[in-house]
């Protein structure tokens, strides 16, 4: 049997295809699914298959995509009331791919349709050799239960309680674990970095199965969530449809400077890919970074959300055609354009640039004793518990949207998250609301403490 992982760090989503004897099988496929047509392609396989693990909430899937190109058939569970062409499955289904065996578990608890895939390669053993769990077990985590809209938290995390322990669980030791996410998701807690794991690993040292009693279960699964993008609910009745094919999208414009000037006046968002050094030597006014080396898609989404249009400024046309299959991603496909010529061309229209006052963490530790300056942590709540800058203020990047920290906009800020990244965005999130004195922490709390500097610990106190 064939088997790959194909993993997307910008929106930390595993997809997976596999076959035998010339058929395959697509599982959680991105939106942009050539990457599968070539594989199968390069190996002999003609994809027949298609399973979706639920109705992803975080990106948009390339099932309906994929299924036209191929004539494959799609699968989902019986639970998820989707509207487009497939076969509905239930626990027990069983479909043989060659020498290869799936069998399905129904395991709602991250969403009420949610399934995994049991993977028996009987070329090498009648014994299951592996397990697609989709966002129902991760790697040193759980699925989210609060993303249903017919669903409680609590029932939600009632019921995943009882498909790990009782499905899941119930597996032998070796069998081998491939979820849908990994670390940086945002529809778990807790994930591991690594890209596979097993059910004994699992059993042992993931925090959400040692919780031995059920009640407790559902009362740490539904306290402290992150929080859940407004995005989220959208992609789901996205997915539920089933998203256009990519090839339907139309082609970007360009915009000249001096109508980008005047679209900003009136209120539009300016999105400025490239990496933050460069947005900090000098930038559209008002003009907001997020940098295609992270993950961009996620808070783009987060941030901005799927009807925000933005017009897209870059350095070149590869970072444009980068950053539309990212955005498409997560669903934001109706950009205004792109403002043509990037900030040279800004520049060269005789336009006002802004610039982003930067810091190293040695410079804010010696600046701290002597006040006058104030530090923002945007990162996570568990980032922030793990360790901190003492004196600090909390706010997380993801509250951003529906508001900004409260402070004195004229009394300066050092921002900071965990190397750099979230902090810039945020940075450029509070320059864009009239904040003047606004400082970006160059490596973060990593920089900080590579640096030798003191954390402490504790409650977060909310700037």
């Amino acid at each position: 049997m064939y088997f790959e992982q194909f993993y997307l760090g910008c929106l930390a989503h595993a997809s997976y295809l596999f076959g035998s004897e010339g058929e395959a099988v697509v599982v959680d496929p991105q939106r942009d699914v050539e990457i599968y047509l070539e594989t199968a392609a390069e190996h002999g396989l003609k994809i027949r298959h298609i399973f979706e693990t639920h109705l992803h909430a975080d990106f948009i899937s390339g099932h309906k995509e994929l299924a036209a190109r191929t004539g494959a058939t799609i699968y989902i569970g019986a639970s998820a009331g989707a509207k487009f062409p497939h076969i509905d499955v239930r626990d027990g289904f069983e479909l043989q791919v060659g020498r290869a065996r799936i069998r399905v578990l129904e395991t709602p608890g991250h969403t009420p349709e949610s399934i995994c895939l049991l993977i028996t390669d009987e070329e090498k053993s009648a014994q299951p050799w592996a397990v697609l769990t989709g966002d129902t077990l991760f790697l040193g985590d759980v699925g989210r239960p609060d993303l249903s809209t017919t669903h409680t938290a609590q029932q939600l995390a009632g019921m995943l309680y009882d498909n790990l322990h009782n499905k899941l669980m119930a597996l032998p030791d070796d069998v081998l674990v491939y979820p849908a996410h990994g670390a940086g998701s945002l529809c778990g807690r807790n994930m591991r970095a690594e890209r596979s794991s097993t059910i004994g690993t699992e059993r042992l040292t993931n925090y959400a199965l040692q919780i031995r009693s059920r009640e407790e279960f559902v009362h740490q699964l539904t306290s402290n969530l992150p929080t859940r993008p407004e995005y989220f609910v959208k992609d789901a009745e996205i997915n539920r449809e089933g998203a256009a094919a990519l090839a339907e999208l139309p082609e970007m414009q360009p915009i000249l400077p001096a109508e980008l000037s005047e679209m900003l006046r009136q209120g539009v968002t300016a999105l400025d890919v490239r990496p933050g050094d460069q947005f900090a030597a000098g930038h559209v006014p008002g003009s907001i970074n997020i940098a295609l080396s992270g993950q961009f898609a996620t808070w783009a989404g987060t941030l901005l959300g799927l009807s925000s249009r933005p017009v897209l400024i870059a350095d070149s046309s590869d970072q444009l055609s980068e950053a539309r299959m990212r955005l498409a991603r997560v669903g934001i496909e109706s950009e205004r354009g792109y403002l043509e010529g990037g900030v040279d061309a800004w520049k060269q229209a005789g336009l006002a640039v802004a610039t982003m006052d930067q810091m190293s963490v040695q410079e804010l530790h010696e600046k701290l004793p002597r006040g006058g300056v104030r530090v923002l942590d945007v990162r996570r709540e568990g980032e922030w518990k793990a360790g901190r800058i003492a004196d600090a203020a909390w706010w997380p990047l993801d509250r951003f949207n529906g508001a900004l920290p409260l402070a004195n906009e004229n009394l300066p800020i050092a921002v900071h998250c965990k190397s750099g990244y979230r902090s810039m965005i945020a940075c450029s999130l509070l320059q864009r609301a009239g904040f003047q004195n606004v400082i970006n922490v160059v490596g973060g709390l990593d920089g900080w403490q590579q640096a030798g500097l003191p954390v402490v610990s504790g409650t977060p106190v909310e700037a």
